[in-house]
C-alpha cells in the first residue's frame, strides 16, 4: 500500500463519526434494530448478556509488510493512557449501547480490544494510522470507534444477527409447527376424572376399535400393559419405548396400533385414533413439552386427552389456536373413599392390603424393617427399582395366596400399577424436594399429588370395595384432610423445548459457542405467550458440560445430552461420559466392552449399598440400550444387552425380597460407606418462608408444622444417639423389638425364673392372623 492511501484510510475511519464538539457525521447502528436487540423498543425483552462468552482473539505476531511507511515503522507513544480515555468517554460508551452492547458487554469488548492492541507486535494498517494520528495530537480518540466496534463484533458475533436469534427462538406459534396435524380437522375428546373412575378405560376401548391408533403414557409400565391388553384382545400393537420396539408379529411388520412412552410418539404417521395419557403433566416443569409436542401434533382423527379437570381449561384454549373444539366427559370415581378419623399410631396396627407411602428411601428401608421384626412379610416399592422387580412385587402383594399383605412404597405407586389396596396410609405428608442450588428441602405435598396416591385405595375390580386414606401421626391428619378437601389448582401452562433443529440453526449463528451456552442464550432470547413456558433444562446443561471437552458433531452431542438419566447418580454418569468418549473415536461400543465396564456377572447384593449399585448398573444397561436406538451401528449389542438386564433384574429382586437383611447388614458395618446411603434424607433443610406467610398462617397450620419439626429433629436426634444407650433401647430404635413385645419378654423373662421355662412366643401367632 502506497503513502497516497493513507489520507482516504483516515477518512474512512472517521466517516460516520459525530462525536467531534464542532459536529460531523454520526455513526449509526449496524442494523435498524440493534436497539430493539438492546431492549429499547418492539416489546421485546433485553437479552442476558451475561450469557454471552466471549470468544478469544490471539494478538497478532510477526512484523508488518515490508512496503510500509515511515507511519508504521515508528513505535506508538502514549497508547494505553489514549485507550483509557477513549473507554471513558459517556458518548462512546452511549454509542456502545445503541450498537447492542450494554455496560458489561462494553467493558468485555473493550478489556480484550486494550489487550489485542497492546500484546499485537503490529496490527492493521488503518488501525495503525489511526492510533499514530491520536498519539502525535492529530486524531481524535473517538475515531477508534469503528475498530472497536469491529473487534466486540468478532468476539460477541451475537451482535451481528441478533434479529435471526430473536426469529429463531420465538415461540410464541407452536401449534405452527405441525402443518401435517393443522392440514386435517381433528376431534379432540377429553377424558376428565379422579384415580380409579375409568377414564382411560373408555379411551382405549375406543383405541382398540379404530383401525389404527396410537397411545402415548409417561411410563414404560404404562405403555407396556396397553401394548399386552392390545394383544391380548387379538389386536396387533407394537410397543415403543426409548430403548426399544417390540413387534406385535414374528416377520416385524409395523402394525397398525402402537404403545408408547409419550416423547417416543410420531408427529408425522396418521393414525385413526390417539390417546394422550395423563394430560395433567403437560404442566411439569422437566417433562412437560412431551404432552404439548403430541397434543398439537400428532396427526389423528379423533384424540381422545385423559386426566384431571385442572387441565380442561387450558386443553381447551390451546386448541381454540388451532381450530378445534374439544368434548369434555366428564367421570366419577367408581368405588367410594373414605378419609379415617383416625391415624395408624403404630405400625401393631396394620391390616391385610394396607400401603404405607414413604418419601424418601430412608424411610422406606426403616419401615420395612419395622414391620418384618413384627414377624410380618412386606413387598417394597421405590422409583429406582428396575420396572419388572416393581412388577414382581406388585404380584406379590396382589396374590391373595401369598403370605405378603403390605405394601411400602413410594409415590411411584401413583401410575404404572394395578394394586390390590384397602388402605393408604401416608408415613409423612411432607416430601424432601431439591431447590434450585442443589439443597434439599421439604414441603407438604400438594392436592394433586395427595388425590393421586390416595385414589389408589380400593381400585374398581379389586377385592377391597371401598378405599381408605390416614396417616402414621396423628397430629398430620388433619392437613391431610386440609390438602384432599382442596380444589387442584388450575394447569396453567404447557411446556416447550427447544428441537435440534432450532438448535442447529443457532450454532450455525454462533459456531464457537458451546452446547451449554447455546441452550442459555436461545432461552435468554426466547417468546413464549402466557399459554407456554420454556421446560427446565438443567439436566440438559449438565450433560453438556460434562461431555463438552469431547469432539462430537452437535447432531450427536444433542442426543447424548437427552439422554434420561439421573444426574445424582455417579457411576451412571461416568458412563455416559465413557460412552461419548468411545463413540467420538468412532470406536463399537460392544457387550464385552460393557461386560468389563460393568464388571458383569454380578452377584446378589449382601448390603444395601450394592443394591443401590446393581440398580445403577441397571439403569447403564437402561442408557446402553437407549443409545443403541438411535445409534444401531456403535451399539451393535443391544439383544445381548437386553437379555443380561433381565437376568440382572431377577438379582435385585433377590436383593428387594431380602431388604431387611441387606439393611441389618448395612447398619451393622458390613459395607464400609453405606452410611451415606442410609442416611439418604438427611439433614433435610425446610423450604424458606417469608415472615408475612408465617405471620398470615392459620394456628392449626403452625401447630402441625412445628410438630412436624419436632418430629423431623427428634429422629435425627435418635440417629445421632444411635448405639447409645441399653440392648433394649438400641432394639427399640432399629425397630427390631416394639414396647408391647419388650413387655412380654419382661413377663416371659419372670416367668422362665419362677418356673425355670419360656412362655410361647407371640410373633408365630401375629404371622397367622395376616396369614388367615
Amino acid at each position: 500500500m502506497r503513502r497516497c492511501a493513507w489520507p482516504l484510510l483516515r477518512l474512512s475511519a472517521r466517516a460516520g463519526l459525530a462525536l467531534r464538539h464542532g459536529g460531523a457525521v454520526r455513526l449509526r447502528p449496524a442494523a435498524a434494530s440493534s436497539s430493539s436487540s438492546s431492549g429499547g423498543g418492539g416489546g421485546l425483552r433485553a437479552p442476558d448478556t451475561s450469557l454471552f462468552v466471549p470468544v478469544p482473539l490471539k494478538p497478532v505476531e510477526g512484523a508488518a509488510e515490508e512496503d510500509v511507511g515511515a507511519e508504521l515503522t515508528r513505535p506508538l507513544d502514549k497508547v494505553l493512557k489514549n485507550l483509557n480515555k477513549f473507554y471513558k468517554r459517556k458518548e462512546i460508551q452511549r454509542l456502545g449501547t445503541e450498537n447492542g452492547l450494554d455496560a458489561r458487554l462494553f467493558h468485555q469488548a473493550f478489556i480484550s480490544f486494550r489487550k489485542y492492541i497492546m500484546e499485537s507486535s503490529s496490527v492493521s494498517a488503518d488501525l495503525h494510522i489511526i492510533l499514530n494520528d491520536i498519539c502525535c495530537g492529530a486524531g481524535h480518540v473517538d475515531d477508534l470507534f469503528p475498530f472497536f466496534l469491529r473487534h466486540a463484533k468478532q468476539i460477541f458475533p451475537m451482535l451481528d444477527c441478533m434479529d435471526d436469534l430473536r426469529k429463531i427462538s420465538d415461540l410464541r406459534l407452536p401449534p405452527n409447527w405441525y402443518p401435517e396435524a393443522r392440514a386435517i380437522q381433528r376431534k379432540i375428546i377429553f377424558h376428565a376424572g379422579p384415580t380409579n373412575s375409568g377414564k382411560t378405560y373408555h379411551a382405549i376401548q375406543r383405541f382398540l376399535s379404530a383401525k389404527s391408533g396410537i397411545y402415548c403414557g409417561p411410563l414404560k409400565l404404562l405403555a407396556h400393559e396397553i401394548f399386552q391388553k392390545s394383544n391380548a384382545a387379538n389386536v396387533p400393537c407394537d410397543l415403543v419405548t426409548g430403548e426399544e420396539r417390540v413387534y406385535a408379529t414374528e416377520d416385524a411388520r409395523q402394525a397398525s396400533h402402537i404403545a408408547c412412552t409419550i416423547e417416543m410418539c410420531s408427529t408425522n404417521t396418521p393414525y385413526e385414533v390417539a390417546v394422550i395419557d395423563e394430560i395433567q403433566m403437560i404442566r411439569d416443569p422437566a417433562r412437560g413439552w412431551a404432552w404439548t409436542r403430541a397434543l398439537l401434533g400428532l396427526c389423528a382423527e379423533e384424540i381422545h386427552v385423559c386426566g384431571e379437570g385442572a387441565a380442561i381449561d387450558l386443553v381447551t384454549e390451546l386448541m381454540y389456536t388451532t381450530g378445534e373444539e374439544v368434548e369434555v366427559r366428564n367421570y366419577k370415581r367408581l368405588t367410594p373413599l373414605t378419609v379415617l378419623d383416625y391415624a395408624l399410631e403404630s405400625l401393631d396396627n396394620l391390616q391385610p392390603g394396607d400401603c404405607i407411602v414413604c418419601f424418601s428411601k430412608n424411610d422406606i428401608y426403616s419401615v420395612s424393617r419395622q414391620i418384618e421384626a413384627r414377624g410380618l412379610e412386606c413387598a417394597v416399592i421405590y422409583g429406582s427399582l428396575p420396572p419388572g422387580t416393581k412388577l414382581e412385587q406388585a404380584k406379590k402383594f396382589n396374590d391373595p395366596n401369598d403370605p405378603c399383605k403390605i405394601l411400602v412404597a413410594t409415590d411411584a405407586i401413583g401410575m404404572g400399577l394395578n394394586l390390590c389396596i384397602k388402605r393408604i396410609i401416608f408415613n409423612s405428608i411432607v416430601k424432601p424436594t431439591v431447590n434450585e442450588k442443589g439443597e434439599k428441602e421439604i414441603d407438604s405435598i400438594t392436592t394433586s399429588q395427595a388425590l393421586q396416591i390416595a385414589g389408589r385405595a380400593g381400585r374398581f375390580g379389586s377385592s377391597f370395595k371401598q378405599g381408605e386414606v390416614t396417616t402414621m401421626h396423628r397430629d398430620d391428619l388433619l392437613q391431610l384432610k386440609e390438602i384432599l378437601s382442596e380444589a387442584v389448582p388450575p394447569v396453567k401452562a404447557a411446556g416447550l423445548h427447544p428441537t435440534p433443529e432450532q438448535i442447529e440453526m443457532f450454532a450455525y449463528h454462533l459456531p464457537d459457542a458451546t452446547l451449554s451456552n447455546l441452550i442459555d442464550i436461545f432461552v435468554s432470547l426466547s417468546q413464549v405467550d402466557g399459554l407456554y413456558f420454556v421446560c427446565n433444562i438443567d439436566d440438559f446443561k449438565f450433560l453438556a458440560d460434562m461431555i463438552q471437552h469431547i469432539p462430537l458433531n452437535l447432531r450427536s452431542r444433542y442426543v447424548f445430552c437427552t439422554a434420561p438419566l439421573n444426574r445424582k447418580e455417579p457411576f451412571v454418569c461416568t458412563t455416559l461420559l465413557k460412552f461419548a468418549r468411545q463413540f467420538s473415536r468412532n470406536e463399537p461400543l460392544t457387550f464385552d466392552w460393557l461386560c468389563r465396564h460393568t464388571k458383569w456377572p454380578l452377584a446378589p447384593p449382601k448390603n444395601i449399598k450394592e443394591l443401590v449399585h446393581l440398580e445403577a448398573v441397571h439403569d447403564v444397561f437402561d442408557l446402553y440400550l437407549w443409545l443403541s436406538y438411535r445409534f444401531m451401528d456403535m451399539f451393535p449389542d443391544a439383544a445381548l444387552v437386553r437379555d443380561i438386564q433381565k437376568k440382572l433384574d431377577d438379582i435385585i429382586q433377590i436383593g428387594v425380597c431380602n431388604i431387611t437383611k441387606l439393611i441389618r447388614a448395612s447398619q451393622s458395618g458390613a459395607a464400609p460407606g453405606t452410611a451415606e446411603v442410609m442416611s439418604e434424607g438427611f439433614p433435610l433443610s425446610r423450604t424458606k418462608r417469608d415472615p408475612l406467610s408465617v405471620a398470615l398462617e392459620v394456628p392449626g397450620e403452625r401447630r402441625a408444622r412445628s410438630l412436624r419439626a419436632y418430629r423431623s429433629a427428634t429422629r435425627q436426634e435418635d440417629l445421632k444417639s444411635h448405639g447409645r444407650g441399653s440392648l433394649a433401647n438400641r432394639l427399640l430404635r432399629e425397630g427390631l423389638l416394639t414396647q408391647e413385645m419388650l413387655r412380654q419378654l419382661e413377663s416371659e423373662w419372670q416367668d422362665q425364673r419362677r418356673n425355670g421355662r419360656y412362655a410361647t412366643h407371640s410373633i408365630p401367632s401375629r404371622r397367622a392372623e395376616f396369614s388367615r
